[in-house]
């Protein structure tokens, strides 16, 4: 039994066979033009004729582009997915060199079905195992950068102390007009509150020892690190994350040298020296924006508003405000290079690896905040 098919567009088909073995000889142009009309002509092949064994003549084949060679594939794993079996025959070495392209496995992965809407548990699952990922990812950098630190100070020599001193400029003075300007106006703002509430009573000199022990425990160190976060720490994930997606992190691995050492340390080391003097900058301003509403607006003296801010604080509160202060700027510096290092992709992964480094840095400023609150309150 012989079936011939007329011309389709470009290309022609013909059936031959006896039995139930088919020869489907293919001629002309298997281009991208004719892929519908080529490829619903193929499969409606199977539905006809129901073969049960097939081979396909290419010798007629006078051009074959990549849909076309996807045709020949699918006719070829449809066929196989029927148990039928199935050969080229005669194919042109051209042909041949086309249809190589072409990875015959990747034929077999099923289609892409709709995502289908998780449920509220299956939802807490994958954020608990997102987030202990993550966390484990954290842990592990933040060993990778306390080896990497005690080898700082043990050699100092091979530090890149030239670039401490740039970051130490971006980071610390860059900031410091951000940051006297937020820490005077919250001054202002809190003594202005607080007298509210003190003045009934008479109480007004105690605006003073307020703002003092707010300032100096709590808001100066937690509001400076969080503005450096917002600056810096976002800043240093930008610019690694831009470096791996150049691949110069990995062209700088190639050369021999650690990424951590050479990149993360002297962001680190000067985010560590300038937040701790950022601190005490933004409680010395702080402090001058609660003198400015006691001095006008509670008719006290300049000597008494001081002296009760120096006698509501002692060294103790300013050590642990500094110690917090260090803290805080190695989990800002760790973080931001972290994200950093973890950029994989394009712009679009930088950006949400930058927008990471501040939601992650302030998240852990604040809990370790609590923690050392609770930790001070003891010791002391």
């Amino acid at each position: 039994m012989r079936k011939s098919a007329a011309p389709k567009g470009n290309y022609s088909i013909k059936v031959a066979g006896e039995q139930g073995e088919a020869v489907v000889f293919l001629s002309g142009r298997l281009a991208l033009n004719d892929l519908k009309a080529l490829r619903a002509e193929t499969r409606g092949l199977f539905l006809q004729m129901a073969p049960t064994k097939l081979a396909v003549d290419l010798a007629g084949v006078t051009y074959l582009d990549s849909a076309g060679a996807l045709v020949l594939l699918e006719m070829a794993q449809e066929a196989k997915s029927r148990a039928v079996p199935f050969d080229f025959v005669h194919p042109t070495p051209e042909v041949q060199g086309i249809m190589g392209l072409i990875d015959p496995a990747s034929l077999a992965v099923p289609p892409l079905i709709s995502e289908r809407q998780a449920g509220l548990l299956e939802q807490v699952g994958e954020a608990t195992l997102s987030f202990l990922d993550d966390l484990a990812q954290v842990m592990t950098f933040l060993g990778e950068l306390l080896l990497a630190l005690f080898n700082a100070l043990a050699h100092p020599r091979g530090v890149r102390w030239r670039e401490v001193l740039f970051y130490l400029r971006r980071a610390g003075v860059d900031g410091l007009p951000i940051v006297g300007l937020i820490s005077i106006l919250l001054g202002l703002i809190i003594a202005f509150m607080s007298s509210l509430q003190l003045k009934d009573f008479g109480a007004n000199i105690y605006v003073a020892s307020l703002l003092g022990i707010a300032m100096v425990k709590e808001l100066g160190p937690i509001m400076t690190a969080i503005l450096v976060a917002g600056r810096s720490g976002s800043a240093f994930a930008a610019e690694i994350g831009t470096m791996m997606v150049n691949e110069e992190v990995d062209a700088m691995v190639t050369m021999g040298f650690d990424p951590v050492r050479f990149l993360a340390i002297p962001k680190v080391l000067a985010t560590v020296i300038a937040v701790p003097l950022l601190t005490l900058y933004a409680d010395l301003f702080g402090i001058l924006g609660g003198l400015i509403v006691g001095v006008w607006g509670l008719d006290l003296t300049v000597y008494s508003y001081i002296t009760e801010t120096q006698r509501s604080l002692d060294l103790f509160d300013l050590t642990t405000s500094l110690i917090k202060a260090a803290v805080f700027a190695v989990l800002i510096a760790g973080i931001g290079c972290q994200r950093g290092f973890q950029v994989r992709g394009g712009a679009e992964s930088v950006g949400a690896a930058t927008t990471s480094a501040v939601v992650a840095a302030i998240f852990l400023i604040v809990v370790t905040d609590s923690a050392f609150a609770l930790v001070f309150n003891y010791i002391r």
